[in-house]
């Protein structure tokens, strides 16, 4: 287990730089088209383009391809399939190492089976891009077509108990109490189905890798669109038996991942193909249609009963669900343990389902698990408060707990009281009427307050940082991090100016190389802690050198200062017990006669505060709907989203992801919905003109609260990350903003116009 050193008290995190809303410095290079993308980079030499075949059925097997009509044609280089693909790499199957689900990983070009439509069957490389996606158009493959099923709900009763420690998933609490009993006996009820259909994640930027041939030996550079660099680089190298220093990958930045870029998708598998096998330059990046072939939020079913006594206390709840995956890997997400942690029931049970269908695997979506279960249960509690007729905010206050019943350990903090009560009054919510249909604006439309709240993990993963400070008083730090649009070039940055106390100009972050130190991949909230807690021991580290250093210089003033009793401000090391003692740092490189002093820093949990406390995120979202009872259209006119996520580094990027936590959760309440055609066994609407998702004129006003909260037990450093939290309880507070707009209670994500006419 690692071990995290503790921050000394002379690092002041709520000074200075860090808790200020520093612009990004990566900002003008991205706005500019400085900044390349996975797809942009240039190679040595020549580049040629690999062009992905998707299956067109959904289930069946591969019994000829006509490769030589193809290959005939002037400039294509070679077409890849199950065919002459199995000689080029090791297809373990059961590698369990790589992030993916448990079962058989995918492994494309492996077999003639199609076991999903648009399911990757060949690759056709050629001297450019237009030439491979014309000739990949005009490739003839023949098919035996099998009967198959892609019904979840039809196949339901032939579903199995999903797998227990499967790449993070919780099994369902366990029971407690007498839920049937609790559940009969109770004066108040709510008896739900609630259901969306899978939605998929569309960042901006699509799939792509483009591989630099360098020519010695197996060596390349791969630039890849991901979450994580290393995870990318180990599944490269075992899959194809290479060593890390032959598979380098890069990935400086990403459009955009939301979960999909937390596994390897299958293109930079077929890129690296290519080029091993032709040993020359590849780029193949997917389009928009395939960028719905490789994971998804999976359509999920939940039913929910819940009870409460004339007081409005909870006294029975019963969370299940039943959630799609592929017939060849176990996707589980953790769904109903959520309703376990956030409210305190004497008599409960939970159930966890998996049916396999003839889809791809789903894959993590934001706030994986939480956003589903979430949905949900705050729907359901929302309506159980009207039946007890309490305020449905009052409801939730009266069932609150300050400890994770799930678990039965304390919460390290938890200030999702004050989360309510300061969106209560920043919304205005004491001056809503509580009658359904009460509310009407100028225009006559129908107007409806809604609220629900939400939780997600706050936990830390290991990782590693490099300091490096120039003669010139210039710091670079460096970790194999990733940066989705997050911010983590900003706060790193901050945090090591703040560290070593240097002008945030004087500091480079940089990020995205397998050869920086390890990190993990950028996903469930945890990078500004993990990351953040390795840059600033990294820096401590220097620090001391630097002390030590400072300490040799002819007559020092500190000599005899333990580096507890230092201060770095300003560019100077002082002593904190007489300011006047004090070094400027340059000067300490300048006597030393180094070029550069160097320093590592690792962090991770702390292992003993993992097992006394239950570690969260909360929030509390308010809605206003307006709805045209006529024409049945919903409008989200205002929100505020109200958070407690710990030390919040950079408010100005911290309330950017709130905000696009909060338009994901109005775009899952009333657009988004990948539709599933069982006869055909595919989406149907994969492009963005019919996934619908916001634009401009769909997103009014959002109203960002940080409610300060300080938890050192979270994380070293206080942080417990925001990447997810801001999309909770939006999508159950639009609903029960619309119940309380039409008095029509919806279950079924999205909420369209037909659900309410």
């Amino acid at each position: 287990m690692s071990q995290t050193i503790a921050t000394p008290p002379t690092v002041r995190l709520d000074s200075d730089v860090i808790g200020k809303p520093v612009n990004r410095p990566e900002g003008p290079a991205k706005v500019s088209g400085a900044a390349k993308y996975a797809a942009e980079f240039g190679v040595t030499g020549s580049l040629w383009y690999g062009y992905v075949v998707s299956s067109p059925i959904t289930k069946g097997k591969i019994t000829k391809i006509h490769a030589d009509e193809v290959l005939a044609i002037p400039g294509v280089q070679k077409i890849f399939s199950h065919e002459n693909v199995p000689s080029l790499a090791w297809f373990d199957r059961s590698y369990k190492d790589e992030v993916a689900p448990g079962g058989s990983p995918f492994r494309p070009l492996h077999e003639p089976e199609i076991m999903f439509s648009q399911q990757p069957v060949a690759l056709v490389v050629a001297d450019t891009f237009e030439l491979a996606r014309y000739a990949a158009s005009v490739l003839r493959i023949e098919y035996d077509v099998e009967e198959f099923n892609t019904d979840m709900e039809a196949v339901g009763a032939k579903s199995f108990d999903a797998p227990k420690g499967k790449t993070g998933f919780l099994p369902p609490p366990k029971p407690k109490g007498d839920m049937e009993a609790a559940y009969a006996e109770a004066p108040h009820k709510v008896t739900g189905k609630y259901t969306h259909e899978a939605q998929h994640h569309n960042p901006m930027e699509m799939f792509g890798t483009t591989i630099d041939w360098l020519g010695d030996g197996k060596k390349m550079k791969i630039y890849d669109k991901t979450q994580g660099s290393g995870n990318v680089q180990q599944y490269i190298a075992k899959v194809f038996g290479l060593s890390t220093k032959e598979a380098r990958v890069i990935s400086k930045f990403t459009g955009g991942g939301f979960g999909a870029g937390l596994r390897p998708q299958y293109q930079v598998f077929l890129a690296v193909l290519a080029a091993l096998e032709l040993e020359h330059s590849i780029r193949v990046v997917m389009n928009r249609s395939q960028m719905f072939s490789m994971g998804h939020r999976a359509h999920t079913v939940q039913d929910i009963r819940l009870a409460a006594d004339d007081q409005g206390y909870l006294q029975a709840m019963e969370h299940k669900a039943l959630a799609e995956t592929s017939q060849f890997e176990d996707a589980t997400e953790t769904v109903v343990n959520w309703s376990g942690i956030m409210y305190n029931v004497p008599n409960s049970q939970f159930d966890y389902q998996l049916t396999r269908i003839d889809v791809n695997t789903p894959a993590d979506m934001r706030a994986p698990g939480a956003a589903t279960g979430n949905f949900a249960i705050e729907s359901a509690i929302d309506e159980l408060s009207y039946k007890a007729g309490v305020d449905p905010m009052d409801f939730r206050l009266l069932n609150y707990t300050y400890s994770d019943p799930v678990v039965d350990k304390p919460f390290s903090s938890k200030r999702l009281n004050d989360c309510y009560h300061e969106g209560a009054a920043r919304f205005g919510w004491e001056q809503r009427n509580p009658e359904p249909r009460s509310m009407r604006d100028e225009n006559g439309l129908l107007v409806g307050w809604g609220v629900a709240a939400g939780c997600w993990d706050a936990s830390m993963q290991k990782a590693e940082a490099k300091a490096s400070l120039a003669a010139d008083g210039r710091l670079t730090v460096t970790s194999a991090t990733n940066d989705q649009g997050a911010g983590t070039y900003v706060i790193m940055t901050q945090m090591a100016a703040q560290t070593l106390g240097l002008p945030m100009a004087q500091v480079t972050f940089e990020l995205g190389d397998t050869e920086m130190p390890a990190a993990p991949i950028q996903g469930g909230s945890w990078t500004a802690n993990s990351v953040g807690a390795a840059v600033q021991n990294a820096c401590q580290e220097l620090g001391k050198k630097l002390l030590k250093l400072a300490q040799k210089m002819d007559d020092s003033p500190l000599t005899g200062v333990d580096f507890e009793d230092a201060q770095f401000a300003d560019g100077h090391i002082r002593a904190n017990e007489d300011i006047s003692r004090t070094v400027a740092i340059r000067d300490i490189l300048a006597a030393s006669g180094e070029a550069k002093i160097e320093a590592d820093g690792k962090a991770g949990p702390n292992p003993i505060n993992m097992l006394k406390y239950s570690m969260h995120s909360h929030n509390a979202a308010f809605v206003e709907v307006k709805v045209d009872e006529d024409l049945g259209t919903v409008h989200v006119t205002r929100v505020v989203n109200a958070v407690a996520a710990g030390r919040i580094m950079n408010p100005k990027t911290a309330r950017s992801q709130i905000l696009g936590g909060t338009v994901w959760g109005i775009s899952m309440a009333l657009m988004e919905e990948a539709y599933l055609n069982n006869d055909l066994g595919r989406y149907v609407n994969h492009n963005y003109a019919e996934y619908h998702v916001p634009v401009n004129a769909d997103i009014h006003k959002i109203d960002v609260i940080f409610v300060e909260e300080e938890d050192d037990i979270a994380s070293p450093i206080g942080v417990k990350g925001v990447g997810e939290i801001g999309m909770l309880g939006v999508a159950a507070a639009i609903c029960n903003a619309v119940y309380h707009a039409t008095g029509k209670r919806i279950r079924e994500l999205p909420l369209t116009i037909d659900k309410l006419l």
